[in-house]
C-alpha cells in the first residue's frame, strides 16, 4: 500500500508518466420494443423488457497528473487483450516516454508473461522494459485511481442501455474526448501518513521484548 502511495507523491515527469490501469465489463442489451418519444413534461420512456447482446470489456488507462484518460474496448478480457493494451500504451499513447510508471491490481492476467503469449520474445522484452509496475495490495483496489475514472465513466456514460460493441466504442470515445478536453483531474489526497493513522489496524503490531 505504501509503495503505491509513495508513487502518487512523485512530482509530474513527462519522461516518466504515471498511468493507472483497471478494467470493467458492460452488459450489452437492446430494446425489444421502440421507446416512447418524449413529450412536454415527460421524458423518453423505455419498456422494461430487453434482449441480451453479450458483454464488452473496457480497459481504463488514466494519467491523473495530466488530466488524460483513454478507454480501450475489447470483446474479451484475456491475457492477450491485456498485452495488446500495454503495447498500445507504450507505442501509441506514450511513445516518447523514457519509462511508464504503471499502477494496477493483481489480476491474474496482469503479468508480463502475458506479453510473451501475445508477441515474439524480442518484442515482448522490448515492451516489458518500457514499464515500471506497482501493484495495489490484495483487497486494496481502491488505491488504483483508474477505479475512480471507471466510476465516473459508469455514472456519466454507461448508465444506459447500449446495444453493441460499436455503440459502446462510440459512447466511450465521446466521453473520453469531453473529459480530456476539460483536462479533468483526480484530486488524490490520501498519503502514507494518513494510512498509518486511519489504517493502523492493518499494520503489524510490534511488541517490545523484555530482556532478562
Amino acid at each position: 500500500m505504501e509503495e503505491v502511495l509513495e508513487v502518487y507523491q512523485r512530482p509530474q515527469d513527462p519522461q516518466r508518466p504515471l498511468i493507472c490501469l483497471d478494467e470493467t465489463t458492460k452488459q450489452l442489451v437492446c430494446d425489444t420494443r421502440a421507446p416512447w418519444p418524449p413529450v412536454p413534461g415527460h421524458p423518453e420512456k423505455f419498456d422494461f423488457e430487453y434482449q441480451r447482446q453479450g458483454v464488452g470489456t473496457l480497459f481504463m488507462l488514466s494519467a491523473p497528473l495530466e488530466g488524460w484518460r483513454q478507454v480501450v474496448v475489447t470483446e474479451r478480457k484475456t491475457r492477450i487483450d491485456y498485452a495488446q493494451v500495454l503495447k498500445a500504451l507504450s507505442d501509441d499513447y506514450f511513445p516518447r516516454a523514457a519509462c511508464i510508471v504503471l499502477v494496477q491490481d493483481n489480476l491474474n492476467t496482469h503479468s508480463f508473461s502475458s506479453l510473451y503469449e501475445a508477441f515474439q520474445p524480442d518484442e515482448a522484452r522490448r515492451i516489458r522494459e518500457r514499464f515500471e509496475i506497482h501493484y495495489t495490495p490484495k483487497h486494496g483496489s481502491w488505491l488504483n485511481m483508474a477505479e475512480i475514472e471507471l466510476n465516473v465513466l459508469a455514472s456519466q456514460c454507461l448508465n444506459r442501455r447500449i446495444a453493441d460493441m460499436s455503440e459502446l466504442s462510440q459512447q466511450t470515445t465521446a466521453w473520453v474526448q469531453r473529459r480530456n478536453q476539460a483536462q479533468d483531474r483526480i484530486q488524490w489526497r490520501f498519503t502514507t501518513a494518513d494510512a498509518r493513522i486511519k489504517l493502523k489496524r492493518l499494520y503489524p503490531s510490534i511488541t517490545a521484548l523484555s530482556i532478562q
